[in-house]
């Protein structure tokens, strides 16, 4: 039995609709099972931890995701470990590197449970990505509404990965032998800039969608409505450092899992209703 986190979130879901496929036992938390929507063939239980058993009972592995454990993260890994859970992918950050601003909340929340996941008494592999391509979805109501989208850094570069592209490679840690003590780190497999992103979701959905950059000091949460505020300063830091510098690209994904990484554009023919 595998536990899965975050079962309804763009990961989780991914990796719920992976393991099912391939015939695997998986037990999915979510906060409201009735609305999930996820395979029959998962076992789908609300996540909350007065009943520890319900969660972990007969499990063996555990994929953690942090948006959806947060602060009960520790206390979730000591029911798993106690209830004989051997094993745990955690979905972490790439911003955890050599040389990183060590005082970014976002790089404090994501040291923080790595530190607790290793402490756990667990075996544990952690999958580091950098940007999201499902980061893009926070441009939908302003596409909705017309062909121009306006935002900071048209010049960013980054190498979105596809949301299914890290649940391939859970799925291969989970299944596959030899990956307890590794850290993957992730990307798309090539550097587009914001201004990129945009048309590319333009050819997906047949329009041609144009980006106008607005200075720093313009941009509130409005635009970025799935950011907390307090981290949306130290977000925005980190994207003004995207533009002129070439993103990290690894090819960690076809390593694992013997298939490419997706493209950007392959990302935006997926989700092309979620644009209309």
């Amino acid at each position: 039995m595998i536990v899965v986190t975050g079962a309804t979130g763009n990961v989780g879901r991914a990796l719920v609709e992976r393991l099912t496929t391939a015939g695997r036992p998986v037990r999915a938390l979510t906060r409201d099972p009735q609305r999930a929507g996820l395979p029959q063939q998962a076992e789908v239980v609300r996540h909350q931890l007065d009943d520890p058993a319900a969660l972990f009972s007969g499990a063996t592995q555990l994929f953690l995701n942090l948006q959806a454990t947060g602060d009960t993260t520790p206390a979730l890994l000591d029911a798993a470990r106690a209830a004989g859970v051997r094993h745990v992918v955690m979905l972490s950050s790439g911003i955890i590197r050599e040389g990183a601003d060590t005082s970014h909340p976002i790089h404090i929340w994501h040291a923080k449970a790595e530190h607790q996941v290793r402490d756990s008494g667990l075996a544990a592999t952690i999958l580091r990505p950098n940007a999201f391509a499902a980061n893009a979805l926070q441009w939908a109501p302003q596409i909705r509404e017309g062909d121009t989208v306006r935002g900071p850094f048209a010049d960013g570069l980054s190498a979105p990965i596809h949301e299914d592209d890290i649940a391939a490679v859970a799925e291969r840690a989970l299944l596959d032998p030899g990956h307890e003590g590794a850290a993957h780190r992730l990307t798309g497999p090539e550097a587009v800039t914001t201004a990129q992103q945009i048309t590319a979701i333009g050819h997906a959905i047949g329009r041609d969608l144009r980006f106008t950059e607005i200075p720093v000091d313009e941009v509130g949460p409005e635009l970025f409505p799935h950011v907390p505020p307090e981290m949306l300063p130290g977000l925005l830091k980190a994207f003004g450092g995207s533009v002129g510098t070439t993103p990290e690209i690894t090819t960690t994904v076809e390593k694992v899992t013997g298939v490419p990484a997706r493209p950007f554009s392959t990302w935006a023919k997926d989700h092309e209703d979620d644009f209309r």
